[in-house]
């Protein structure tokens, strides 16, 4: 979506605390078929069938992961992402889910976190969000070239998309890539971007500087392992549908 929406909130921190899968585990047979009594739809254009799952599924209340509606947090979000697998605020939801409860595998889903991820890309290979919020996941559970990957794929498919420009500098830092964090932060301010956010992180990192030239991508050899500090993490995905 061109020029990406803000929720009227920011998901803070996407820290996880879990043992993640080896990505062996991750594949198209331990993740299951996309074959769905309800759909697969895709999230970005099949707006008019998100009404029955959003309304008995993915209420406010799932999303903010205070409590299940048809059933548990897990079952909800599972329901959801197996209607619409590139539901992204499903998909983080699904993340902050994990990291809560320290489980790759969150009870009532059918699937382990980063499954949805690979079912999301299998389903809908053209959606760069859900490439630029899996490159977030990939960081923050050490792999980094993974994540490098996915961004590359996000750039080429969404370049001119605001929120996703501002989100991929927040991985680039992430990953050290502090340049191209600078050219994503200054093509998403430009366009008007509102939150502060990696602006204020490049600054006290002593890297904002601006005006920018378009850098070379930086290897992330030997980052595989990385840990990542805890940061104010601002991902800014779409816009909810009521």
């Amino acid at each position: 979506m061109k020029n990406g929406y803000l929720f009227n909130y920011v998901i803070l921190g996407l820290i996880l605390f879990f043992v993640h899968p080896a990505h062996s585990d991750v594949n198209d047979f331990s993740c299951g078929g996309l074959n769905n009594a309800y759909g697969p739809f895709d999230y970005r254009t099949d707006k008019d069938k998100l009404g029955v799952v959003e309304a008995f599924h993915f209420t406010p209340e799932v999303a903010g992961l205070i409590k299940g509606k048809s059933g548990s947090l897990g079952g909800d979000l599972d329901y959801t992402l197996r209607a619409f697998p590139n539901h992204t605020r499903a998909l983080m939801a699904m993340v902050q889910l994990g990291s809560r409860v320290k489980s790759a595998r969150v009870s009532g889903a059918h699937y382990s976190v980063e499954c949805y991820f690979q079912r999301a890309v299998r389903f809908r290979g053209d959606d760069g969000m859900v490439k630029m919020i899996y490159a977030n996941y990939l960081v923050r559970i050490g792999r980094g070239k993974e994540a490098l990957k996915q961004l590359e794929d996000a750039e080429s498919l969404n370049d001119d998309d605001t929120s996703l420009n501002y989100n991929m500098g927040l991985v680039h830092f992430e990953l050290k890539n502090f340049d191209k964090a600078l050219f994503y932060a200054h093509r998403a301010y430009t366009a008007g971007f509102p939150l502060p956010g990696l602006r204020d992180k490049l600054k006290r990192a002593g890297k904002w500087r601006d005006s920018v030239s378009p850098p070379k991508m930086e290897s992330v050899q030997g980052r595989d392992h990385q840990t990542v500090p805890e940061a104010e993490q601002m991902l800014a995905p779409e816009k909810p549908t009521r």
